[in-house]
């Protein structure tokens, strides 16, 4: 073969093992984007060709213990546009203004970007919806998005709390359990061009969403509506810059209500200041006064350095201790240990704390929760202050005895007071029983907790709690502080106080600004519930007993008769003087009408919102047991008959 040729053939073979290098070069190539990058890269086209936009998610609701919603999440509509469709800004724009919470030129501005999607109004209302719905204008989209509501208003407003636009919670429960309450938002897809532009020919689908969880609390909305309603009262009436009141179930934990005032309404909460926001029961702490005596008192029984038979001498009102002189309100000389609770005597107590030492007098403090949170499922709670022993002075264990130079939260009082009245043990304050799945409320296999009563720990015996109970039974006697805490037909045990409130100017305390306070637990014989009453810096008459003890009579006779709690005692018509009576007609009135022949008629509620039942049973001082949602269907006994002594008296609420 000539060397010409054969040059031909090599260079025909290297040619054509070039094509079969560079074929095989494409097919991996392919394979590559195609197999390997295919999914990806078919994803990001898709995107390009998309819109997506994040819809509010929808939160669980929060309902109270009977299963009554007091926050849920409703659907409405969202206004959108894409600027890139609408032909005249400027018409649209002036269409617009009047209906939106936005002016022309905002919304012009809007109308004119260079954006493909820009949200002009979310979560509108119903008549905005009907009035942007006439408008036929290309551009202009509506997206379903969920919007939050507090059925009850005011009611419950400091624990529940409320949302931002996001929305994320900003306050109270909805701040504590907002990675729970918070579902997965949905997102909303549009088809747009290859200059980002949304297509007129294109639909907007709604993709993905789950709901929050849902959450069920021990608050009962009766119960937290008797307590705002006489707490409100009693603030105005007092002239008090504000107040709580905590119910708990002493033998659980439980907390059946927490209210305070001010208040707010979390569906405006931009009409209210940050302040009014501030859950007290948990936030603020005060010196107690007087009624931290029972717990001197019981350390003291406990370690056996008195006992009931003990007697002391009150040395006539005027004692002096470390150089600082100590008084009580009246004087008294001898008394025995149920007296000096009873008459609520300072230097008394402060012998007592003498005898038990600061050390040991200290650490039944800390066992009874003071000076350290409680635990409570809220957000903001302080713990109060009550200084190590090995800072105190001779005046200091006197001061603390009788509840001054210490400060407690209204919450950290109950929960003290619900171990004296539940037998000795301190139990863990709750306010959240379970969180449950969307899926379904009544399967336990879907609830994500729940909560369950938990004993911290044993402070002091059964004995000694039993025999600070009786002695407490002696403060709400008719010659006892606490008298009108009274409530007629059952046994009542509680405590005073009436502490001064420390001046920021003068490091000292003030001279006029007080706080008066009552806590006890009824029936004393197996006590069902402990309150707390507190007024910060009432006008006028300033004690506890005065002006305290009255709203707990009030707010525990009317729960008694809601709960269905037998009166353990003979309603005696013998009632108060004037000026202590209860206002308008409580169930003690009903009670007592009933047994003179008298009784109260019952409403026609058949139609009625709850919240206008609420009112209505505020305005005639009814009891009733409410259950379900929605407006009355059922009640019983029917309009215009007598609600007797005893009796069951309900409504009940349907769609």
């Amino acid at each position: 073969m000539a060397p010409s040729e054969r040059g031909v053939q090599i260079r025909i073979r290297l040619f054509g093992a070039f094509f079969v290098v560079a074929f095989l070069l494409v097919c991996a190539r392919a394979y590559y984007l195609q197999v390997v990058l295919g999914p990806d890269l078919q994803e990001r086209a898709e995107q390009q060709h998309q819109q997506v936009i994040k819809l509010t998610p929808q939160r669980g609701t929060i309902f109270d213990r009977n299963g009554n919603p007091l926050a849920l999440s409703l659907s409405v509509e969202s206004l959108y546009a894409d600027p890139g469709q609408i032909s005249d800004p400027a018409k649209l724009a002036t269409e617009l203004a009047p209906i939106l919470d936005l002016t022309r030129k905002q919304i012009q501005k809007k109308l004119e970007s260079d954006r493909g999607f820009v949200w002009l109004e979310r979560r509108l209302s119903p008549e905005k919806q009907e009035q942007l719905h006439r408008i036929k204008a290309r551009g202009l989209y509506f997206a379903s998005e969920h919007k939050r509501y507090y059925p009850l208003s005011r009611v419950g407003a400091q624990v529940i709390g409320f949302t931002g636009v996001d929305p994320k919670g900003l306050e109270g429960l909805e701040l504590e359990y907002d990675a729970i309450l918070q579902g997965e938002p949905g997102l909303l897809v549009s088809q747009r061009d290859a200059r980002g532009r949304g297509l007129a020919t294109s639909e907007q689908t709604v993709r993905g969403g789950t709901a929050g969880q849902d959450i069920h609390l021990t608050l009962d909305r009766t119960l937290q509506y008797v307590a705002e309603k006489e707490l409100a009262e009693a603030v105005a009436s007092s002239g008090s810059v504000g107040g709580t009141v905590v119910i708990l179930e002493p033998s659980s934990g439980k907390v059946l209500a927490m209210a305070s005032q001010p208040d707010y309404n979390p569906n405006a909460v931009s009409d209210f200041r940050p302040p009014q926001w501030r859950n007290r029961v948990i936030a603020d702490s005060f010196e107690p006064g007087s009624t931290f005596k029972p717990f001197l008192m019981a350390g003291a029984l406990e370690e056996k350095v008195v006992d009931r038979q003990t007697r002391i001498d009150c040395e006539n009102g005027r004692f002096r201790v470390g150089g600082k002189v100590i008084r009580d309100s009246s004087p008294h000389q001898v008394l025995n240990l149920d007296e000096m609770l009873k008459f609520s005597s300072n230097i008394g107590m402060a012998k007592i704390g003498k005898r038990l030492e600061r050390d040991k007098f200290y650490s039944y403090l800390r066992d009874f929760g003071f000076g350290q949170k409680t635990g409570v499922e809220l957000p903001g709670e302080t713990g109060g202050v009550l200084h190590p022993p090995s800072r105190w002075f001779e005046i200091d264990l006197a001061a603390i005895s009788f509840g001054q130079g210490v400060t407690a939260t209204p919450l950290q009082l109950a929960s003290a007071t619900a171990a004296i009245a539940n037998g000795g043990l301190l139990m863990q304050p709750y306010i959240v029983e379970r969180i449950v799945d969307r899926g379904g409320v009544q399967d336990e296999d879907q609830d994500v907790r729940f909560n369950e009563p938990q004993v911290r720990q044993r402070v002091i015996s059964e004995q000694t709690a039993r025999q600070v109970r009786e002695m407490m039974v002696g403060v709400v006697a008719p010659d006892g502080s606490g008298r009108r805490a009274a409530v007629p037909g059952y046994r009542v045990g509680g405590k005073t106080g009436t502490a001064q409130k420390a001046d920021p100017v003068t490091g000292g305390y003030s001279v006029d600004k007080r706080v008066a306070s009552f806590v006890g637990f009824v029936p004393a014989e197996r006590p069902v519930m402990v309150i707390m009453v507190s007024l910060d810096e009432p006008e006028g008459k300033t004690y506890g007993g005065v002006v305290a003890a009255p709203v707990f009579s009030r707010v525990a006779s009317q729960a008694l008769r809601y709960l269905d709690i037998p009166p353990s005692e003979a309603v005696s018509l013998v009632s108060l003087p004037e000026a202590e009576t209860q206002p308008a007609v409580t169930a003690i009135d009903v009670d007592m009408m009933e047994m003179t022949g008298g009784g109260l008629q019952m409403p026609d509620f058949y139609g009625m919102s709850y919240r206008q039942v609420l009112q209505l049973m505020g305005e005639r001082g009814l009891n009733l047991k409410l259950s379900g949602s929605g407006r009355v269907v059922k009640q019983s006994p029917q309009p215009g008959r007598r609600i007797r002594y005893n009796s069951e008296a309900w409504v009940k609420f349907g769609a």
